[in-house]
């Protein structure tokens, strides 16, 4: 047996549901399959798959649809200027008291959802739009830099938390826009907030400035009928009562095999919360055919069996990851699912 080079070669026939994701995200007994999840995958991916360019969000339902998924992402837009988190050389626009007064912040107004309303009538039967956007933190670390925002977090802490206010109440705005539309099955948070061996910032400066926030948007999904999952990479062992008891989430994803193991996610939150993904990404690169495919087996069945469990990597579908492992993934999959 050889590895898959091409959707067709999978054997998937899209029979998109997704109650059956809706149910795993509630918690809510046994699905008729064990579903896929992913936060996204990369366009160069998704273009290789299908054959052709994607050139706008609508083009996407096309990959998502054909590779099994129940859903397809999708983002509002919201024009925050902001300096880079990989090139610090090219500065960030806050620093101080004069540099915040002086940005030019976006509205209310300013927030679109013209990606939503193109998707939402070319959906197929059966499949919905998950929302999801990048995440408050990561917004205050686009604005002031890492190093520049702990350092006013020592230095000027009422200024972080008026950062904080003004990128919250933006959210809060565009959380409740993208919750209210019909199509929306699920949003996300997508807030990366540890890295490998602890959070980025101290827990109890993310208790203070962030998970209020989080709280806030978890809230509003609520409101709305529809679960909340949250996205974050790294060591979060020190704020997971907080994410789980007090912000309310009802699904985590990003698991990486040196941090937290999907597995040992189950067994520590799999009866508060649904665990989503968890293929940790480097193995997915490195392991042989045979290795895949015994890895997402056992996955399916000690994460899946009891439910509240989705098949996906750790973190996204990112274009290093060689297209034969991936579609292996997938494969394996469609062959437990029938």
């Amino acid at each position: 047996m050889s590895m898959p080079t091409t959707l067709a070669e999978t054997g998937i026939k899209p029979r998109p549901d997704f109650a059956q994701l809706r149910r795993v995200l509630w918690r809510d007994g046994l699905p008729e399959y064990t579903p896929l999840y992913e936060l996204f995958a990369n366009m160069p991916v998704q273009e290789a798959l299908v054959g052709h360019p994607l050139p706008d969000r609508v083009s996407t339902i096309e990959f998502y649809h054909r590779a099994g998924y129940d859903y397809v992402p999708v983002w509002p837009g919201l024009p925050l200027k902001q300096g880079s988190l990989k090139d610090t050389r090219l500065g960030y626009p806050i620093s101080d008291w004069a540099t915040f007064e002086a940005y030019q912040w976006p509205s209310v107004s300013d927030i679109s959802y013209a990606e939503f309303e193109a998707v939402a009538p070319r959906l197929p039967e059966g499949m919905a739009i998950i929302a999801q956007t990048g995440g408050i933190f990561e917004v205050a670390e686009g604005l002031c830099g890492y190093a520049g925002l702990c350092l006013l977090l020592n230095d000027d802490r009422e200024l972080v938390r008026t950062i904080f206010e003004h990128i919250g109440e933006l959210y809060v705005a565009m959380y409740s826009g993208m919750a209210a539309i019909p199509e929306v099955g699920a949003v996300v948070i997508s807030d990366d907030l540890g890295f490998k061996t602890q959070t980025l910032i101290s827990p109890a400066d993310l208790r203070e400035f962030v998970l209020p926030w989080h709280k806030r948007l978890a809230d509003i999904a609520h409101r709305e009928g529809k679960p909340c999952i949250l996205h974050s990479c790294g060591q979060l062992a020190a704020i997971m009562p907080d994410i789980i008891d007090y912000v309310g989430i009802d699904a985590k994803h990003s698991y990486e095999d040196s941090i937290l193991p999907v597995t040992e996610a189950k067994r520590l939150y799999g009866n508060r919360i649904a665990i989503l993904g968890g293929f940790d990404v480097d193995r997915l690169c490195r392991s042989s055919e045979e290795e895949i495919r015994a890895y997402t087996d056992l996955l399916l069945d000690e994460c899946g069996a009891g439910g509240g469990y989705a098949l996906g990597t750790g973190n996204s579908i990112a274009d290093y990851i060689p297209l034969p492992h991936y579609l292996t993934m997938l494969q394996q999959w469609r062959r437990r699912r029938g």
